[in-house]
């Protein structure tokens, strides 16, 4: 068959086929940080949404229309079902919103704060309470110790 006879999608009209981002299945469980994080991309979404309509011709410019959509969606979902987790009792319990620091058996020590999906940014020192690390201190206490990637860590502080 002669390449006249088939079709080509051009580059903007494969990049406009932008797939959903992917939403978790766990709880949106966030602090109120993590919520104001969430509204704060919500209002970004719908300011890109408002600039890829008034730029014109929508056809002309698919590829930002279509990340507009895409984030307007997945922002829109989060915020509607995100769990706001007000910080805890200060009673020594590692729960959401919660700064743990453990010294790891090599005597480094080290500290993150348990945070919501969205919000989670571990070179910024906080981490998913769905992470590995999350769910391993979840609910310990100071002086407990914990199994981080097959090695024992040992709660020193909660704040």
């Amino acid at each position: 068959m002669s390449v006249a006879f088939t079709k080509e999608e051009d580059y903007e009209s494969v990049a406009a086929n932008l797939p959903d981002r992917p939403i978790s299945p766990h709880p949106n469980l966030v602090t109120p940080d993590g919520l104001a994080l969430i509204e704060a991309a919500l209002a970004q979404a719908r300011a890109a949404m408002t600039a890829a309509k008034s730029g014109g011709d929508v056809s002309a410019d698919r590829t930002a229309m279509a990340r507009a959509t895409r984030d307007l969606r997945y922002w829109s979902s989060r915020r509607a079902s995100a769990q706001v987790t007000p910080p805890g009792p200060a009673d020594g319990v590692v729960r959401l919103g919660a700064r743990v620091t453990f010294v790891r058996e090599d005597g480094r020590e080290q500290s993150y704060r348990i945070v919501g999906e969205d919000e989670a940014d571990p070179a910024r020192g906080s981490v998913s309470w769905i992470s590995p690390l999350g769910q391993a201190l979840l609910g310990k206490s100071e002086g407990d110790e914990a199994i981080l990637a097959g090695a024992t860590v040992e709660i020193v502080a909660i704040g």
